[in-house]
């Protein structure tokens, strides 16, 4: 896997000494400076402490089986702001040689949002994920052309909250499918909306998020 995050700190150099820092317990193999500039920090070969408490598709020990990339960003807050071009073009010169090197698929490469999706936003909403995509890293849903579902929500019924969530574990969420619309499934909507529908993240599956989920998962 390739998980992406962003910073959440101020600037690079801070990240940077926290990352370098045995005590913070916490670490990544790459990270991304916005004006492009990359640093290696652990080998790809070795495990760095970057998910945490996480889980795709079966798989719960994550930091074992992934790349962590960290782009500088102050993450979300006042000053959370679009990732510039120079560090996108970094990122996807980066990305493509790690995806080459560990034969990583498109539907390997997540956010940390989507491996962690109760506690974490990041890189959010703002990032470029249908750019990254069309470099050839990662997915993007098709454009909707038939009609959608019907929008679901925490007044939906039983069974079609349970098919949602069985749409959602099948994609690789950690969800179960108990058939109330929890913190847990909205948590899920919303971190599949910050990756493929951040033009509105709120947790709710109205029609076109359940329609490209759907979309998604027939590919």
């Amino acid at each position: 896997m390739l998980v992406l995050h962003y910073t959440g700190m101020a600037s690079a150099a801070l990240a940077l000494e926290r990352l370098c820092d045995p005590a913070a317990q916490v670490s990544a193999h790459y990270l991304i400076d916005e004006d492009g500039a990359a640093y290696a920090l652990v080998a790809e070969g070795r495990r760095a402490w970057h998910a945490g408490l996480s889980y795709w598709a079966g798989e719960r020990d994550i930091n074992s089986r992934s790349i962590g990339i960290e782009l500088q960003n102050p993450g979300h807050g006042p000053d959370y702001h679009a990732f510039p071009p120079e560090q996108m073009r970094a990122l996807i010169e980066l990305a493509r040689g790690i995806l080459a090197r560990h034969a990583i698929p498109p539907e390997r490469v997540l956010g940390h949002s989507d491996v962690a999706p109760s506690r974490k936003q990041d890189p959010g909403e703002l990032f470029d994920w249908q750019g990254l995509a069309a470099a050839g890293i990662g997915r993007w849903p098709p454009a909707l052309r038939k009609p959608q579902p019907v929008g679901l929500g925490p007044a939906g019924g039983e069974g079609e909250t349970r098919e949602l969530q069985h749409q959602l574990a099948r994609f690789g969420y950690a969800i179960g499918a108990n058939g109330r619309y929890d913190a847990a499934t909205r948590a899920a909507v919303a971190a599949f909306q910050r990756h493929f529908r951040p033009v509105a993240v709120n947790g709710l599956a109205d029609g076109e998020t359940r329609g490209l989920l759907a979309a998604l998962l027939d590919r």
